[in-house]
């Protein structure tokens, strides 16, 4: 399943085919572990049409509960798959315009207030609906431009924000993250694990300016309704998370018959996380999924052994003599096995701290 998974999301990447849609569950089940860090902040969901967005769905109908001072959505575009999951806005055709959705245009949303409209003692999206009718405190209208988030209203809005939730485009990853961290933004937002491989991405998490959240997405919304799976997609964050404080124990001893060095790096191959052997004081690399156990208390982030030929670790570039796969080999870190050089998959480079 993962190798399957994993070729969608690279084929999805390829093709640019960002339409894919956070389910609710998957939403809920993140957020329930930053419930107090929300309270008082504006939160902008900058990729969600309000019509098809689970994130706007979420934080809308937990507003209150969240202690929210305001929500702010925006589309990128109209969406084919624009109010047919949500039905936010069931009974549009009896909203008067110039109030009724926009049909060409990104939509902006503002929610400052929610409270009980309808009095059936309880507060649910029906109540918004009801509010943006009233326009009272509350803000729909289309977006000047297609709603880009590099577009100048859509960073006007980011500035006004204090936390960026949403599921940015695959292709736009790396554009999309370096704006967050330009704005100094907080942030939860999904992305690919292989974003660690991404030069400006890898920084940030080495310096601990970027983290792993607490799950894993799995499947994903298609524009037709259908589902699609993904491996290696998860939560990406600066918001405080208690697992990054926890300390991974340590339980194998370092035994050089087990953990064999690099041909090309100054460092040990560590193929599991869990064999990172107890008291090791040199460099070890060690599988990138090492990130969903990483404490920056524990450990430090050195390096990462994927196409980087300036990486201060690595000992040797490979030539057309020493191989015939040698561009392979200078690609990542290089194991001799009988005699024969063999890559690895990338590895972090990691040390111990005292």
């Amino acid at each position: 399943m993962a190798k399957s998974a994993n070729s969608n999301l690279h084929r999805a990447a390829k093709m640019k085919n960002d339409e894919f849609y956070t389910r609710l569950a998957d939403i809920e089940k993140e957020l329930k572990h930053y419930k107090d860090q929300f309270k008082g902040k504006v939160v902008y969901c900058n990729c969600d049409d309000p019509f098809e967005s689970n994130f706007f769905k979420y934080f809308a109908a937990n507003f209150n509960v969240l202690g929210l001072k305001r929500l702010i959505a925006t589309s990128y575009k109209p969406s084919p798959i624009a109010n047919t999951q949500l039905g936010l806005f069931g009974d549009e055709e009896n909203l008067t315009k110039p109030k009724g959705r926009p049909k060409v245009t990104a939509n902006k949303l503002i929610i400052n207030e929610v409270r009980d409209v309808d009095g059936d003692g309880a507060f649910d999206l029906h109540d918004i609906a009801e509010q943006l009718k009233a326009n009272k405190n509350n803000e729909w209208a289309p977006l000047k431009g297609e709603g880009d988030f590099r577009s100048e209203e859509s960073i006007g809005l980011l500035k006004q924000a204090d936390i960026v939730v949403t599921n940015p485009p695959f292709s736009l990853f790396r554009e999309y993250i370096s704006q967050l961290m330009e704005y100094k933004k907080k942030f939860l937002i999904i992305g690919n694990d292989n974003a660690i491989s991404y030069k400006e991405f890898f920084e940030f998490v080495r310096q601990n300016k970027i983290w792993n959240g607490y799950g894993k997405v799995k499947e994903f919304i298609q524009p037709d309704g259908t589902t699609k799976k993904f491996g290696n997609i998860g939560w990406y964050t600066n918001l405080d998370t208690i697992k990054r404080y926890e300390k991974l124990t340590l339980y194998k001893k370092y035994d050089p018959k087990n953990y064999p060095k690099y041909d090309n790096y100054k460092a040990i191959e560590v193929s599991k996380v869990t064999d990172i052997p107890l008291g090791y004081e040199g460099v070890m690399g060690v599988p990138v999924t090492f990130l969903d156990k990483y404490n920056p208390d524990q450990f430090e982030i050195l390096g990462i052994t994927d196409r980087d030929p300036n990486n201060k670790h690595r000992v040797k570039m490979y030539t057309k003599k020493d191989s015939p796969k040698y561009n392979d080999l200078n690609r990542r870190a290089a194991i001799k096995i009988n005699g024969e050089l063999r890559p690895t998959y990338a590895r972090l480079l990691i040390k111990s701290k005292k």
